[in-house]
């Protein structure tokens, strides 16, 4: 079974090479049509994420939970469910993430759904800014979010995230950055796509955004998939933002999310794209967004979610052999 007793090598940082690791927790879902991924920060932190990294021979901040408004259970209005409030969490993801950038940190977002990737992106968009590091956003999402107000049949903004990014939204959000739009399409990579709208297909493909979708993983291979991604990271002195949305993953794996969608990333393919996201030494932030463990089974999709940040901070699999020690689910 996928995940099963794969023991892997821990690549442990020399000291004073590694930046320490920042851990920002948002427990919010009220850009969410489906409640439960406000308790995600504590399920990965349940799930080892912390002493994960720490025992890789990083030093790990916990900085704590962001505090923001209450889900007001409202219907949409002019489009958007609970703007004010998923504006309100987005800004203090902007400010927490900037702060953990300014300290040094590799910030780690821990939500929540994925609309408060829109404050990290916009933060890692103004640091890369001050330190002229040329910045790519990799969105790993079963959905491309790049839905308007005007296209979104639910309402609910974290459908929306990549579009307001590129400037489509109202402007509590996207002024977050240091410019409208926070980011240009070319700036962003999405892997994963596998559940698109109608008319959200044409504005994906008239907005020009790359997007590796589940067929072209299923023709080619996840490692082409990765390398043509990664090829638009400017080596070593890039920014590289992944956003990684726990439902890229197939159900089978990972059943704790609010939108799941048959036919994800298997266990090896989501572990190659971390362990090469790893390899390029570009990431410098990171997110990991909608565990929902109220639909969740033993917190299983948290525990596969600390597995893909280690790989992604260098953990490696040598060979599958069963450990007893770590049965799965």
């Amino acid at each position: 079974m996928p995940g099963t007793g794969w023991r892997r090598e821990r690549t442990r940082p020399a000291p004073g090479d590694a930046p320490p690791v920042g851990l920002i927790g948002a427990p919010s879902d009220v850009a969410a049509g489906t409640r439960g991924a406000a308790m995600g920060p504590e399920a990965l932190r349940v799930a080892g994420l912390p002493e994960a990294l720490t025992a890789m021979g990083y030093t790990v901040r916990d900085r704590g939970n962001l505090v923001g408004p209450a889900h007001p259970g409202r219907a949409p209005e002019a489009g958007y469910r609970h703007l004010a409030e998923t504006a309100a969490w987005a800004a203090a993801v902007h400010g927490a993430v900037r702060e953990s950038l300014a300290a040094g940190e590799v910030p780690v977002l821990m939500g929540g759904d994925h609309a408060l990737s829109i404050g990290s992106v916009a933060a890692a968009a103004e640091h890369a800014r001050a330190q002229r590091r040329p910045l790519t956003v990799l969105w790993i999402d079963a959905h491309a979010d790049f839905n308007t107000a005007e296209t979104s049949p639910s309402g609910n903004i974290h459908g929306m995230a990549v579009a307001i990014l590129c400037g489509h939204g109202p402007d509590s959000l996207c002024a977050l950055g240091p410019g409208r739009p926070i980011l240009r399409p070319g700036q962003i990579r999405q892997l994963g796509v596998r559940a698109v709208d109608a008319v959200e297909k044409r504005a994906v493909v008239d907005a020009g955004l790359e997007v590796q979708h589940m067929r072209s993983i299923d023709e080619s291979g996840m490692r082409p998939a990765m390398a043509r991604i990664l090829d638009a990271v400017a080596g070593r002195s890039a920014h590289l933002h992944v956003s990684l949305d726990l439902d890229a993953l197939d159900p089978e794996i990972a059943p704790g999310v609010g939108t799941p969608v048959p036919g994800g990333l298997s266990y090896r393919e989501a572990q190659l794209a971390m362990e090469m996201i790893h390899d390029s030494g570009a990431l410098a932030s990171l997110d990991v967004v909608e565990v929902n463990p109220a639909l969740d089974t033993r917190n299983r999709t948290a525990r596969l979610a600390v597995e893909l940040v280690e790989s992604a901070f260098g953990e490696q699999i040598l060979a599958r052999v069963l450990d007893s020690r770590r049965p799965w689910p």
